[in-house]
Order: structure tokens, then C-alpha cells, then sequence
């Protein structure tokens, strides 16, 4: 079984900084895309950053700029670097990761259990 556990978040005030890692565990890892997703209780999951094994990034508009997403393969994780944080970037964070199977081709898709962010103003 693949695990996926989130640490860093908290609470800090409007204009600070977090930074937010994701830790893969488990047996066959052998990673490829690892995203960052957020939520607000009674509103959707939306991508917040994404990352390729080559390092391709992609993120949302209202992130843009201020945060900035990374990955160490060697130790399958991946991190957010969180700067100017607003009171609207208040959420669960959620790590999201495709797991290609021991490199076989066997692609299975993994999501942290979530880690609360608060922005006060």
C-alpha cells in the first residue's frame, strides 16, 4: 500500500509564508506527475500546482507568483513554498501523486489525507 502524508501546514498571518511537504511511503513507488490541490468545506477541489518528473510546473492563476512547487525524487516528496499568503488561500491542502507500479506502467493514483491552512487577516 502507498501512503501519501502531508506535514507544514498551520496557522499564520496574512503575508507570511508556509511551506507544505508530501511524503511517499510505501513499497513499488516510482513516481511521476505530483500535484497540490485545495478545498473549502462545500466547494470544490481545485489544483493549485502541479509538477511532472521532468519538472514542468503548472499553476493556478491565484497562486501564481507566490507559491512555487518542488520535488526531491530521491526522497519521493514533493513540497509547496507558500509566500504572501492571503486570507482566501485558507483550505485543506491535499497531496495528489501518479504512482507508476515499480516502473512497470502501472499507474495508480494516491491523495494525502489533507493538512489545514489558515490565513488570518
Amino acid at each position: 500500500q502507498v501512503r501519501l502524508v502531508e506535514s507544514g501546514g498551520g496557522s499564520v498571518q496574512a503575508g507570511g509564508s508556509l511551506r507544505l511537504s508530501c511524503a511517499a511511503s510505501g513499497d513499488g513507488i516510482c513516481m511521476r506527475t505530483m500535484d497540490w490541490y485545495r478545498q473549502i468545506p462545500g466547494k470544490e477541489r481545485d489544483l493549485v500546482a502541479a509538477i511532472t518528473s521532468g519538472g514542468s510546473t503548472n499553476y493556478a492563476d491565484s497562486v501564481k507568483g507566490r507559491f512555487t512547487i518542488s520535488r526531491d525524487n530521491t526522497n519521493d516528496t514533493v513540497y509547496l513554498e507558500m509566500n504572501s499568503l492571503k486570507p482566501d488561500d485558507t483550505a485543506v491542502y491535499y497531496c495528489h501523486a501518479e504512482i507508476d507500479y515499480h516502473c512497470s506502467g502501472y499507474v495508480i493514483l494516491a491523495w494525502g489525507q489533507g493538512t489545514q491552512v489558515t490565513v488570518s487577516s
